[in-house]
This record gives structure tokens, sequence and C-alpha cells, in this order.
């Protein structure tokens, strides 16, 4: 099913942002969708936005940071309805940098958290490793 917007008014006029986000997927609710607004983690065009009823228009560069990955999206189209994941990749292109995306294979140390203190072999592979970036 395609959830894309073909009417031409709507292409025109844009979507809320909010609306928009919970339509591609990258928030479960769209009170989240708000939240992450007005918490000042989603930008358009490089603009920080603070209201969820800013108009979102094809072909804005929307950055998101949700759950500790900034998300680089580019609008393809505004969206008639929440559909499957499948459809919500009609409405955006992912310009996400790989090395910025750890699910896309970037390589870091990372510990989970809560795990507690490192161990002292844990720490020197640590130090090794920052000395060797550097």
């Amino acid at each position: 099913m395609n959830v894309r917007s073909t009417d031409p008014e709507t292409s025109r006029t844009g979507q809320r942002l909010d609306k928009w986000l919970w339509f591609a997927r990258v928030v479960k609710t769209r009170p989240l969708a708000v939240r992450l607004i007005a918490a000042g983690k989603v930008r358009i065009d490089r603009q920080r936005i603070d209201k969820p009823s800013q108009t979102l228009r094809p072909g804005a560069v929307v950055t998101v940071s949700v759950n500790g990955r900034v998300r680089v999206l580019k609008v393809l189209s505004p969206g008639l309805r929440r559909g499957s994941p499948a459809d919500a990749l009609e409405l955006y292109e992912d310009l996400t940098p790989r090395s910025a995306d750890p699910a896309l294979g970037a390589v870091a140390i990372q510990r989970n958290p809560g795990s507690g203190r490192p161990t002292k072999r844990a720490r020197r592979d640590i130090e090794r490793f920052k000395a060797g970036s550097t």
C-alpha cells in the first residue's frame, strides 16, 4: 500500500513535523514526537525547531537525535497515514553518515550501561585504544 501523498495540495503545503516523524516511524507516538521537538533534538535544514506544528515540505533535510543516535533524513513526501515500516521508507531517504551510525558497522569500544566499573585489564585495553587513535 502506498502511503505517499499524491494530493497536490498536501505536497504544496507540506505537513506538520510531529505528524511526519510519526508517519515515518522515527518515533512510536505523536506525543513522543512533540517531546522530542520540544527538547530541541530536531533540526530542519540545520535550523533547530521547537514547534511541533512546523511545516515540513519535500526536499527538506531533517536531523533527529533519538535513542542515542543521530539520523539525517531527506523528506521525499508527506504521508497520508502511518503504514508499515516498509511503507514508511518511501517517505524519506536516509542520509545518515555510515561512520556516525553504530548499527551500520562503525567500530567503537562501548560498554553496556549499568555493567559496573571496568576491570584493570579492560581499563588498560581502553587506554591502549585511546593512545593509538590520537
